[in-house]
């Protein structure tokens, strides 16, 4: 698995203020000829010996005893960037280097989805792989899997991902062609149709996103139809639907000066670092809600729509979007989280959005009247 090559945030610093002018011209990086690829030739994995190793498992374990989710999504962003430059580069090479010497850069361009398909067992070891499973011009779809393994147990698959990787020309940061992909068996075949289908659903879409067309005649009737049922009149509960909190009054939020320790190899703020910082804040509102431990489910597509530079303020914003109660799903409560990453500015304090993040946790058991969170306006 390709390594990154350490340097000081000192040296960055100094080749960043000796950045020639835009009139000069950048030195041209000779692209070398694009070698088809096999999908086990990006085939990576790690494993973390949680079940084998008690020193290991205590640097992710959480309160409750279970496992950190936050640090392993980490883990998967991470993975899923090795896969990408391991495709770029071939199997056979160890060490990333200098961008500026390759000649390109990998990012993460969005997260598909994440989804627990069983909760984990902090007694096993875990293992995390992937490969990458589609080829764009500039683009790459990365598969990853998380299992359970050892303990004198079958493995057993306990999370499924996807993550769309795109790479960048190190000195234009324009688009950069990645090597093709080669189709072997069947089942390479239908993995590379899954990541096409990925792809043109996501395009799909971000064209019908609300950031550009309203939303339709059903979806604007079935918001008017939810508010007049419980925005209203907060005193009117029914006991099946146990307590009633307004969404506003779930909002959460932490603010925080980004550092470069958490940077990724082109000086910007790591993307699995916000993935992370995302979560906790997500799974905080979670358990204040539900007043008790939750348990991840999934995470909806997201994008990362711009770079957050390390020196800015990043803002994170969260609030309970939807809840279900026991008669309308199959947990004791179900909770749908959303939280907003914002990068502010120092010197302007210009505010944009980098990500949305939408997460689900559920409560498998506990006790109490489960809590439903309802709009009090259109806005929340």
């Amino acid at each position: 698995m390709p390594t990154r090559t350490p340097v000081l945030w000192s040296e960055a610093l100094l080749n960043a203020s000796s950045v020639p002018s835009q009139a000069t011209e950048s030195p041209t990086i000779q692209q070398d000829p694009l070698v088809s690829r096999y999908m086990y030739d990006s085939y990576t994995e790690i494993i973390l010996p949680f079940g084998s190793s008690a020193q290991r498992k205590e640097e992710y374990i959480n309160a409750s005893g279970g496992i950190r989710m936050g640090k392993l999504m980490e883990h998967l962003d991470s993975l899923a960037g090795s896969i990408s430059y391991k495709h770029m580069l071939g199997p056979g090479v160890q060490t990333l280097g200098r961008i500026q010497e390759r000649g390109f850069y990998i990012v993460t361009a969005s997260v598909d989805r994440l989804d627990m398909l069983a909760p984990l067992n902090p007694s096993r070891d875990l293992r995390l792989s992937g490969q990458v499973i589609h080829t764009g011009k500039s683009s790459m779809e990365v598969a990853v899997k998380m299992e359970t393994i050892g303990s004198g147990q079958p493995d057993e698959t306990v999370l499924l991902g996807r993550f769309s990787m795109v790479c960048r020309d190190a000195n234009t940061h324009k688009a950069r062609q990645v090597n093709p992909l080669t189709i072997s068996t069947s089942e390479e075949r239908s993995l590379f149709a899954m990541g096409e289908h990925i792809k043109r659903r996501r395009q799909s879409g971000a064209l019908r996103s609300l950031s550009r067309v309203p939303p339709s005649s059903a979806e604007a009737k079935a918001l008017h139809d939810f508010y007049l049922q419980y925005g209203q009149h907060i005193g009117n509960e029914n006991d099946t639907l146990g307590e009633r909190v307004w969404m506003g009054d779930t909002k959460l939020g932490k603010c925080m000066i980004m550092f470069p320790q958490e940077r990724n190899v082109h000086q910007k703020v790591f993307g699995g670092y916000l993935m992370r910082l995302a979560y906790e804040l997500g799974v905080a509102n979670a358990i204040l809600l539900t007043r008790g431990p939750v348990r991840f489910l999934s995470l909806d597509g997201i994008s990362f729509a711009r770079p957050v530079p390390i020196g800015s303020i990043l803002r994170l914003r969260s609030m309970i979007h939807h809840t279900s109660t026991p008669s309308e799903s199959q947990f004791p409560q179900l909770v749908h989280v959303g939280v907003q990453a914002n990068v502010v500015d120092v010197a302007t304090g210009s505010e944009q959005t980098t990500n949305d993040f939408r997460f689900t946790w559920c409560r498998d058991h506990g006790e109490g009247v489960p809590r439903k969170v309802v709009p009090k306006t259109y806005a929340g």
